[in-house]
């Protein structure tokens, strides 16, 4: 099938946009998150054989949403189980005439705000691995490829692959309901959520691929499941954490990116730029998260250092000696190389870049770390900084070389030059 450039070009980025919301509403009427992901695909496939020759529609989410279910419906009529998933929804359809589609629109049209959410918890059952479910909500939630996914995991390819194939079926074996869950099950479901959040929220705000710097759609999509969560889970700390951490970050956005694009690092960033709003709704949700006097969690000491950040009004004004302690205990919380080098970074500013260039050594021979390009990138910086020139230039070209974000790329490379 040969398709319009400009055409396939739109089709992809509303799909980036869209995909979650079509999913999310055509499971809630098969109740089978494998099937959805695959209506939803045939929608796509029709978006790219009418598009180029009927145009682009005016609310092409809508278009696509509108075909899916229409799709959906149609394999529902088709099955002798049509009464029951009828039954499951709570509603009383006709099943011969035209009124079908339009009482099932009604009853998504009421509830669509609500179906991302269950498609995370429903994504996010004890019935497949942690591994899993994390990896197919950020598949079906950010409208992510695979190679991303695995980019984001440190992982394999063919594993992130594999991972998902299984959890959709597991979880079609097990008939999993699609549904938020309730009682001790949600609490035991809610660290899995929080960790699929964060990261189709990462992936917003440092693409992994493609030639921008961040998605701000996945980063807003991310902070409104946040803020959902905080309204289901009021009395969570971790929850409020996560939502003051996401919104802290934000908050930095449009002094992330330069003119015409290119990155901006933290460092250089004119913080009169910072998001004002943003940051007081961030501070707050992290003085309710400690208010809760409950131990903290992972997010919220990573939303306290976001906070150092974010309290400085200069550079120089950074409590980084406070933020090196932060970075000390999420690592006992949660043991990562890539932690392990995010502190080795605040070491190099509260203590100099020698005693910063040890603690990245140190992490040399991690194997997730092998094809990390912030770790050359980082032990570029600290050699630079040292007047060690030649070794921090092939650092940069090397973290050039392993980077897939081209604007990512052209700065290290700006910076080999630089040596």
């Amino acid at each position: 099938m040969t398709v319009d450039g400009a055409a396939a070009e739109a089709v992809d980025a509303v799909w980036r946009i869209e995909s979650a919301r079509i999913v999310a509403g055509v499971a809630r009427i098969v109740r089978d998150v494998g099937l959805a992901e695959e209506l939803a695909g045939d929608a796509l496939v029709a978006a790219l054989e009418q598009w180029p020759e009927s145009g682009v529609p005016k609310n092409p989410g809508a278009w696509l949403m509108a075909i899916a279910k229409r799709r959906a419906i149609d394999l529902i009529r088709r099955k002798e189980t049509y009464q029951r998933k009828l039954a499951e929804m709570g509603h009383e359809l006709e099943i011969d005439g035209d009124s079908v589609e339009d009482d099932v629109e009604a009853i998504l049209e009421d509830t669509i705000e609500d179906d991302l959410l269950r498609l995370v918890f429903t994504a996010c059952h004890p019935v497949i691995t942690m591994d899993a479910r994390v990896t197919l909500t950020l598949k079906l939630l950010g409208g992510l490829k695979t190679d991303e996914i695995a980019r984001a995991f440190l992982a394999p390819e063919a594993t992130i692959a594999q991972r998902i194939v299984r959890a959709k079926r597991n979880l079609a074996k097990a008939e999993v309901g699609f549904e938020v869950p309730a009682g001790p099950e949600l609490l035991d479901r809610l660290g899995s959520v929080l960790e699929v959040v964060y990261l189709i929220y990462n992936e917003g705000y440092s693409a992994t691929a493609g030639d921008d710097w961040m998605r701000p759609a996945l980063c807003n999509e991310a902070m409104r499941l946040g803020r959902l969560l905080a309204g289901l889970m009021p009395d969570e700390p971790e929850v409020h954490g996560l939502l003051a951490l996401m919104e802290l970050q934000s908050s930095r956005a449009n002094a992330r990116v330069g003119p015409d694009g290119e990155p901006v690092l933290l460092l250089e960033q004119d913080r009169r730029r910072w998001d004002r709003l943003l940051i007081n709704r961030g501070l707050a949700g992290l003085e309710r998260a400690w208010a809760l006097d409950k131990p903290p969690g992972p997010y919220l000491i990573q939303a306290a250092i976001a906070a150092c950040h974010a309290r400085a009004a200069d550079p120089d004004d950074t409590d980084w000696t406070q933020i090196a302690s932060l970075y000390a205990v999420l690592a006992q919380l949660v043991p990562s190389p890539v932690i392990e080098l995010n502190r080795a970074v605040a070491i190099s500013m509260a203590f100099g870049p020698d005693q910063g260039l040890e603690a990245v050594d140190a992490l040399a021979d991690e194997p997730s770390l092998k094809d990390y390009h912030l770790l050359p990138s980082v032990r570029g910086d600290l050699l630079f900084k040292l007047g060690r020139l030649d070794e921090a230039r092939k650092e940069f070209e090397r973290a050039a070389g392993l980077t897939r974000n081209e604007r990512e790329r052209t700065l290290l490379l700006e910076r080999a030059a630089a040596c």
